[in-house]
């Protein structure tokens, strides 16, 4: 269709496709493959407050290739957070534009995790608290898969029936994160078990609570070895 998206190992494109979503990873492979970008009239590189070095890679390679051989590419960078007036200098002067959002009143509470509570028990109830204090969805964030396994089965059957259990995270395919995306229908709401992967970038509707274990899971590399580990 008009819209297309490529990632590794998946690519759902067409001769019709106009706008063509990937990775930052796939943008700089396409560069590299061919720099002059055919067919390509404009590059938009979005959430890149996030930062990564596919990312930042990624829009060097797309400035070089509009300084030397496509002076005719359009670049945008889209940011929440992301200070405007640096990104603009980094891209020759570039005019800022800002659109305001609505600013919505949050209370924020600390719960204090106690020595030897394991994070699932601690999560679990935390979530069947405010559950019984709050109306709407729940968002929750783990560091990862077995403690979203592992926090859903302690909420299992402990929590009231019109309240559904979704896991979000990469490994999922995709109609399962869908279902944890997707508004919940009229009279049920949900629990979704998330990791990072829902911290930026996703909007879930109908979510009114959030919890944050405080947990993440990242790579950590290790010179002694060669080899990068995850580390919570």
């Amino acid at each position: 269709g008009t819209v297309g998206y490529a990632m590794r190992m998946e690519n759902r494109t067409s001769a019709r496709t106009k706008i063509l979503v990937v990775t930052e990873g796939v943008l700089s492979r396409m560069i590299l493959d061919d720099p002059e970008l055919p067919g390509v009239s404009a590059v938009i590189f979005d959430e890149f407050h996030e930062r990564s070095l596919d990312g930042d890679f990624g829009l060097a390679l797309a400035l070089d290739v509009q300084g030397a051989l496509r002076p005719d590419l359009r670049l945008l960078v889209m940011s929440a957070t992301l200070d405007g007036a640096r990104v603009a200098r980094l891209l020759s002067g570039a005019p800022v534009i800002e659109s305001e959002g609505r600013a919505f009143p949050v209370d924020i509470r600390y719960d204090q995790r106690s020595p030897g509570t394991a994070i699932e028990d601690a999560m679990a109830m935390a979530i069947r608290s405010a559950l019984a204090e709050e109306s709407g969805s729940l968002l929750a964030f783990l560091p990862g898969q077995r403690e979203i396994e592992r926090t859903a089965e302690r909420l299992r059957d402990r929590i009231s029936a019109d309240t559904d259990i979704v896991p979000l995270y990469g490994q999922l395919d995709n109609k399962t994160q869908d279902a944890a995306i997707r508004p919940s229908p009229p009279g049920r709401r949900k629990v979704v078990l998330a990791t990072s992967i829902a911290e930026t970038s996703i909007t879930i509707d109908g979510v009114r609570v959030v919890i944050d274990s405080g947990l993440s899971r990242l790579p950590r590399y290790e010179p002694a070895s060669g080899l990068t580990r995850l580390e919570t």
